[in-house]
């Protein structure tokens, strides 16, 4: 198990939260993602054999907000 965090800006409410929150939680390997408005940043629990921290990145990229990093 791996924990990669990504700090994401464009998240304004807790409906972007839920969504990028879905969208990670969605992915084949991804075990938790904990996504927090305040800090934002989501903290994300993966299986390393089955997703990269690329591929994260690229699909919180593809729903419309931005990774830094």
């Amino acid at each position: 198990m791996q924990t990669a965090t990504l700090n994401i800006s464009g998240m304004k409410c807790g409906g972007c939260v839920r969504s990028v929150t879905n969208l990670l939680s969605a992915l084949d390997g991804v075990v938790k993602a904990d996504v927090s408005l305040e800090e934002k940043r989501a903290v994300v629990d993966y299986d390393a054999a089955k997703i990269d921290p690329g591929q994260l990145k690229r699909a919180v990229e593809e729903a419309g907000y931005e990774v830094a990093g």
